[in-house]
């Protein structure tokens, strides 16, 4: 027996050092040996640049490593892409250093990059650095010094109003940035008098590195030596942290303090008497949460035993794409989790994608229960430290699973076995700043380049997604049935016609839905109602003057907030007090209109005072961890009625709510926006089946003012096919997406006609390059410019203009030569952004 352990652990030690060997020789193998590398610097531009690497760096280059590189007068962090023999036609700058002891990303992602970078027409760069962490870039920043002799002529009185405006802005703070003095100065020729002050040297400007946001956690760790060199006396607090130490072998300063809250100032005299050694190591953050135990695999029904067995037979044997429309209910995580345990057991590795970072919660709950510590969970809740944690993980390759939201895609995994998309219908995969990526096109571009299989999930498909299982482009597996047997929901549609002149609470919560709420309650279960509208009072008039209280910064009404006691916009953050006064006419008389979730709760509470309830929405979910406990009360059953937004609507499993209430199903109906038939399908269908996911039968009730619109009509019956056959016809007529691609070029400025010109000279361009290419005329089309529904945000006046195509790779190359255009340059207070495959055209 003893001989039989000796053995083992001799095998244990030589797998060990052989992995270790392995992977050094692999790193040999990836080192750059060429003189030059092609680098991706964190700047807005297109293409990558050349740069010499120095003597005492050159055994230290890989591809996906950051790198600081001198660029004009300044230096900025860029991205090791590949080697160069040579460099012709100019002398190249030698790179300053290498940032990173190994590469954040592995040398497979850089063609997943490149494309990204020319599909949406972004720069390459600034791509890779959306994709890492945040907190991964080092830049010279410009900061503004007082000098001695500023100083001195402050205090003499011989600086001139603007001089000593400056002077003691950058004195209160000892030093600020040049950006930060600009924005907060009144000055319209800041800069020229900036320039006259350095020149007088009144003040100094001085380039600083900016470093990482995020650095590897370090903790200490005390190991027992037991051999004492000094005499030490041995209190009892002493001896406490030896015997605990001895017990432990090895033990954090961290787990000792659980036991001894004093260890901190205990350890240091035994480590220099010798009892003890103290020795520094990195820690991974943990930003999991409470233990789960672990779970047993349930028994398959017949038809996700059908579904895995399909996509199993295909695994590894190159690209294919799945679409899985399983109604609500029907156990798609559980196929998802077999296929990841089938591919996991094979050395592969598995990319989880879900939409919402409060479904995350869930979804890493049965992760983990099913795989233990296998996986990393990437979303942006995390902070910067645990997020980078995560990442190393990954790169490290101490993880085969990751479950997060839409960045989750870039994940450093190398051998990928499947990517699975949850939800793939919804709007949140889709970034709206920066980078406007859609976090489901990429993840079937990179099972494209990994050659591996990827999994579109959705009770409700996208539009987009369904013509491509009609093109045969996906391949269509069904779940047709829940796994508790259980029909769908019946769904009631409720007239509010009929209640428009009822005074009181029955004009939003009617007596049918009033009904139910009381049944589901005696019943002992929960009642979801739902309302996509948060805040208390949503149109806020004037009494005496008939206007409404809008934003100071933006086209759109306030929201009233109670528990927040002011009014607020929900676009740029605005805020009003609640005593304000109308800013038209100056009266005090204004009428809090309209609802939102935060009214609804407090009607329910003055209809059910027995009820616990609880609130889900952006407002009572914005601080970390509400969110989560939220969920835990509900599935706890804490709480009887749960009142939400779109946050509950989609994938959450709550078998003890057999009620859905909606409070009105048009809200999103009337937007000036061509998907709005399709969300308010996809919201209706989703919510509702939140209901009866248990032991009962569900029942759902639909307030709604349109109860014959086919969009309503189709979202009663639950059928995703009734809803694509009436709606593709109208895609197809107007050659909106699945039908064209679509490019918005959304133009802002402070000054109105700044961006109306813009606009202007943008379109010409546009139709310019169009008249002169006769072949692409049929195939693309230019609409506007226009004013943007709502003109301003922010104080942005917004113009944007659409351009169409059946050809993708036509429109992208019209876009790329009008940005290249000479009359096209960055002009002084005017943004240009364009969003390809835009999902909101608000």
């Amino acid at each position: 027996m003893f001989f039989t352990k000796i053995k083992l652990l001799c095998l244990k030690i030589y797998r060990v050092f052989y992995i270790e060997i392995f992977l050094f020789l692999c790193t040999i193998s990836k080192m750059i040996k060429t003189p030059y590398i092609k680098i991706a610097v964190t700047l807005p531009v297109m293409k990558s640049y050349t740069y010499k690497i120095p003597e005492h760096l050159k055994d230290s280059c890989l591809p996906g490593m950051r790198v600081l590189v001198p660029f004009g007068r300044r230096r900025v962090t860029g991205y090791i892409l590949s080697g160069q023999k040579e460099c012709r036609g100019f002398k190249a700058k030698k790179i300053i250093d290498i940032l990173d002891d190994y590469p954040l990303f592995p040398e497979s992602e850089i063609s997943f990059f490149k494309w990204i970078s020319d599909y949406y027409i972004h720069p390459l760069g600034d791509v890779i650095k959306t994709a890492l962490p945040s907190g991964f870039d080092r830049h010279d920043v410009s900061h503004v010094f007082v000098t001695k002799l500023g100083q001195d002529d402050l205090n003499d009185g011989q600086l001139t109003p603007g001089e000593e405006q400056v002077v003691e802005f950058v004195l209160k703070r000892q030093s600020c940035t040049l950006k930060q003095l600009k924005q907060k100065s009144q000055n319209k020729t800041i800069n020229a008098l900036l320039r006259r002050m350095e020149k007088k040297d009144l003040i100094t400007i001085s380039a600083m590195l900016k470093k990482d946001g995020a650095k590897v956690k370090q903790e200490k760790f005390i190991l027992y030596e037991n051999v004492p060199h000094i005499d030490l006396r041995m209190s009892k607090k002493r001896k406490q942290v030896l015997e605990t130490v001895k017990k432990k072998k090895e033990i954090s300063l961290t787990g000792l303090r659980r036991d001894i809250p004093t260890a901190p100032a205990l350890i240091k005299p035994l480590e220099e008497a010798g009892y003890i050694k103290i020795i520094q190591r990195q820690v991974f953050r943990d930003p999991l949460g409470d233990p789960v135990e672990p779970d047993t695999p349930p028994e398959l029904t017949s038809e996700q035993q059908t579904v895995v067995k399909k996509v199993q037979d295909n695994l590894g044997c190159g690209f294919k794409s799945y679409l899985l429309s399983g109604i609500t209910g029907s156990g798609k995580t559980e196929v998802y989790m077999r296929l990841v345990q089938d591919v996991v057991e094979k050395g592969k590795t598995a990319i989880v994608l879900v939409p919402e970072i409060s479904l995350i919660s869930q979804t890493e709950r049965r992760f983990r229960a099913r795989f233990g510590e296998k996986i990393a969970v990437i979303h942006s809740s995390l902070t910067k430290g645990e997020l980078l944690d995560q990442w190393r993980k990954i790169s490290l390759k101490k993880v085969s699973i990751v479950i997060g939201a839409r960045s989750a895609v870039f994940s450093p995994f190398k051998n990928i076995g499947i990517i699975v998309v949850d939800e793939e219908h919804d709007t949140s995969y889709k970034q709206e700043t920066g980078l406007r990526y859609n976090a489901r096109d990429l993840a079937i571009v990179r099972a494209k380049l990994n050659d591996c299989s990827v999994i579109l999930g959705s009770a409700t498909p996208s539009v987009q997604s369904y013509q491509n299982v009609v093109l045969k482009r996906f391949e269509e597996l069904k779940l047709k049935t829940r796994i508790n047997r259980h029909s769908l929901p019946e769904i009631t549609l409720v007239d509010l016609k009929k209640y428009k002149d009822v005074r009181g609470y029955d004009r939003i919560i009617t007596p049918e839905l009033a009904r139910g709420i009381r049944e589901c309650l005696d019943r002992g279960n929960q009642a979801l109602i739902f309302l996509n509208r948060r805040g208390f009072a949503t149109f806020p008039v004037c009494m005496d003057c008939g206007k409404s209280l809008s934003c100071k910064y933006c086209d759109i009404t306030m929201t009233l907030h109670k528990g927040y006691n002011k009014y607020q916009c929900h676009l740029c953050g605005f805020g009003r007090s609640v005593s304000v006064k109308c800013p038209e006419c100056g009266s005090s008389k204004i009428k809090p209109l309209g609802f939102g979730t935060e009214k609804i709760e407090s009607m329910l509470k003055a209809m059910f005072p027995d009820a616990r309830l609880a609130r889900m929405d952006q407002d009572s979910t914005s601080r970390k961890g509400a969110a989560i406990k939220i969920l835990k009360s509900i599935r706890n059953q804490n709480v009887d009625i749960i009142v939400g937004t779109q946050m509950l609507a989609k994938g959450h499993d709550f078998p003890s709510i057999t009620l859905v209430g909606v409070i009105c199903a048009d809200l999103s109906l009337s937007l000036p926006d061509f998907r709005a038939g399709e969300r308010t399908f996809q919201l209706l269908a989703q919510v509702a089946g939140r209901a009866g996911r248990g032991k009962t039968i569900g029942k759902v009730i639909m307030q709604t003012y349109n109860p014959d619109h086919f969009i309503i009509q189709a979202a009663r019956q639950q059928d995703f096919l009734e809803f694509f056959q009436s709606e593709i016809p109208f895609r197809k007529a107007l050659m909106y997406p699945p039908f064209s691609r679509m490019v918005q070029l959304k133009i802002s400025s402070n000054n109105a006609l700044k961006a109306k010109t813009f606009a202007g000279n943008v379109a010409k361009i546009l139709k310019a390059m169009l008249d002169k290419d006769k072949k692409q005329n049929n195939m693309l089309q230019i609409l506007g410019p226009i004013e943007a529904p709502i003109q301003r945000i922010s104080s942005k006046f917004r113009w944007q203009i659409l351009v169409k195509s059946t050809s993708s790779k036509s429109i992208n190359s019209m876009i790329t030569s009008m940005m290249d255009h000479p009359k096209i340059k960055p002009t002084s207070g005017v943004r240009l952004i364009v969003d390809v495959d835009p999902y909101s055209l608000m």
